[in-house]
């Protein structure tokens, strides 16, 4: 009970020192409401609003009826140019994209030759360029072949595939950025914020006061961990309902009480990450070192940004070391699949045993680095 009673009051102590600072608990709000939401909604899922310049050089209808194709919202309504204009007006920036149809195209078509249509690219728009390449192809594809068909290529085919989403039947990738925006800003504070604690209590030489009283380096390690556990869950709590479901009407199939849950086993495997970088960093400078070789791989590999299956043979067994990874996995199948804890309780057993794992590793190192004992 006594060493209970000495981690609460240790645990308290953290809280007041972040809850004091202005800057640290504006920054730690504003990541998760703020920047969430700009994660969210500022990838770009479709093309928008591209501007679209069109030479034609064959003046037929089929050129008109392919100038005609490109509309809002995806398209700007096309301008009219000669060939000799493509490249000043990419230097420019007039237009983003550049096509020119080629004299005799339709006749070309007719003879059943195969005309070729030149498009221009203003690569350093580089999101809008990579997306509009395909939609721009598509749509001359459709309407090539519906004119030469006389009818929609899509009507009448053998097969018809009907595709129904069970979640997200629009598919709008507004609703995964949002989720997935919210897990790596979890394990990037969470690490930061605990490693920075036991950084700070060194470089402020309060860490010296800790080691001459009754207490022991897990007290230490186990008080900074639910302190500013307690702070992240609750601004994660705050983000999944004012955010996530609130402003982004992402909705959420699961329970909140088995998410929470899950999230708060989460942040005890991440917090002993960070006291385990804040232990062997001596500075703040080589804790934030050790920060950008851990975070970044941690939210790469996390399944997050690429499915797993997508990642290299060779780095995929890797990944099952990662909490981040069977995180992820824990939040998409209670939020996207409504998942029990009869399905996702191996997860959480993985990440509680890893968290584990590093805690151990962190009491060791604090113990040679400090000369206390468990």
């Amino acid at each position: 009970m006594k060493a209970l009673h000495h981690i609460f009051w240790l645990g308290t102590k953290e809280l007041r020192t972040v809850l004091m600072d202005p800057v640290m608990a504006g920054l730690i709000l504003f990541v998760f409401t703020f920047m969430v939401y700009m994660d969210a909604t500022s990838l770009p899922e479709n093309v928008n609003n591209a501007s679209i310049a069109i030479a034609d050089e064959d003046n037929s209808q089929l050129s008109r009826q392919i100038a005609n194709a490109f509309y809002p919202p995806y398209f700007q309504t096309p301008i009219p140019i000669d060939a000799d204009e493509i490249g000043p007006g990419l230097d420019q920036a007039r237009f983003l994209f550049a096509l020119v149809v080629p004299p005799d195209f339709e006749a070309q078509l007719r003879k059943g030759s195969q005309p070729e249509i030149q498009l221009h690219i203003d690569a350093t728009a580089v999101m809008q360029a990579g997306l509009g390449d395909g939609y721009i192809q598509a749509i001359i594809q459709t309407e090539v072949s519906r004119y030469l068909a006389g009818r929609d290529p899509s009507a009448g085919a053998p097969v018809d595939l009907v595709l129904r989403r069970a979640y997200n039947p629009n598919g709008s990738q507004v609703w995964f950025n949002a989720l997935n925006g919210i897990l790596n800003y979890l394990t990037m504070v969470a690490i930061m914020l605990t490693g920075a604690a036991l950084i700070r209590e060194r470089e402020h030489g309060t860490i010296e006061h800790l080691l001459v009283m009754p207490l022991t380096a897990f007290q230490i390690a186990l008080a900074k961990i639910w302190a500013n556990g307690l702070i992240i869950i609750s601004v994660f709590a705050l983000s999944m309902l004012v955010v996530f479901e609130g402003l982004l009407q992402v909705p959420m199939v699961g329970t909140h009480a088995l998410l929470f849950a899950g999230t708060a086993v989460y942040l005890f495997a991440a917090a002993a990450i960070g006291i385990f970088l804040g232990t062997i960093a001596r500075t703040m400078a080589q804790f934030a070192l050790l920060i950008m070789m851990t975070i970044m791989p941690m939210m790469m590999l996390s399944g997050g940004m690429t499915p797993i299956e997508s990642q290299p043979d060779i780095v995929q067994p890797f990944t099952w070391l990662l909490p981040s990874r069977h995180y992820m996995a824990f939040a998409e199948a209670v939020v996207f699949r409504g998942a029990d804890l009869s399905i996702v309780w191996p997860e959480l057993l993985t990440m509680a045993c890893l968290g584990a794992v590093f805690l151990s590793g962190s009491l060791l190192a604090f113990r040679r680095a400090l000369g206390t004992s468990v």
